[in-house]
């Protein structure tokens, strides 16, 4: 999984990353339309944005900029970062009007009984300035990371998408084994490969 990193600070409102894009879901069905996204670090954050169309459906609850759970039932983004020497790993979803939510799993579909304090650590940011898409990104403290799964050069990470809800269609950047969608699959994320942008 690609990172773009960064010497210099990356701001919202003035991030300039490459996209990335998943052209097929689960079963291999080509879409019309690329789910975009980019991963970047700078020497303080890490950064998940993701593309979505203005059509998108996304859950009835989910406020912008507010933790809200049970977004995976809508459209959304997903992100995956795990520790491959423990088995733990984050999961962070994000919709199409900034609202997130965060779990840490000990193992597959486990949580951790003891959840980290994510709304003290994260933020998210919204940009509605195209006319056919809402750009929005998560913004999460390499610090925290380091923390909670020890973020480096052996972290596994995926992005996942759910689109067209509520009949659902599931992608995954990181190619998954299965006959029907899974994403918690840590041991076939993909290992994180960090390129600089500059």
């Amino acid at each position: 999984m690609q990172i773009f990193t960064s010497d210099h600070p990356l701001i919202w409102g003035k991030l300039e990353l490459p996209l990335m894009g998943i052209t097929e879901d689960w079963f291999g069905t080509t879409l019309e339309e690329p789910c975009t996204f980019s991963l970047a670090k700078d020497s303080e954050f890490l950064w998940f944005i993701s593309i979505f169309p203005h059509t998108a459906n996304i859950h009835p609850s989910a406020s912008p900029g507010l933790f809200t759970p049970e977004l995976w039932k809508y459209d959304v983004a997903e992100l995956f970062l795990a520790n491959p020497s423990t088995g733990e790993y984050l999961e962070f979803n994000l919709t199409a009007n900034g609202a997130w939510w965060a779990s840490k799993f000990s193992s597959i579909r486990k949580p951790t009984a003891q959840q980290p304090d994510f709304t003290s650590h994260i933020r998210s940011h919204q940009d509605l300035s195209d006319t056919h898409h809402s750009v929005v990104g998560l913004q999460v403290p390499l610090k925290f990371l380091k923390k909670e799964i020890d973020f480096g050069l052996a972290t596994a990470a995926n992005i996942t998408v759910i689109c067209d809800s509520p009949s659902h269609r599931y992608l995954s950047a990181s190619k998954l084994p299965g006959a029907q969608p899974d994403f918690h699959q840590p041991t076939n994320f993909t290992t994180a490969s960090f390129i600089p942008l500059f």
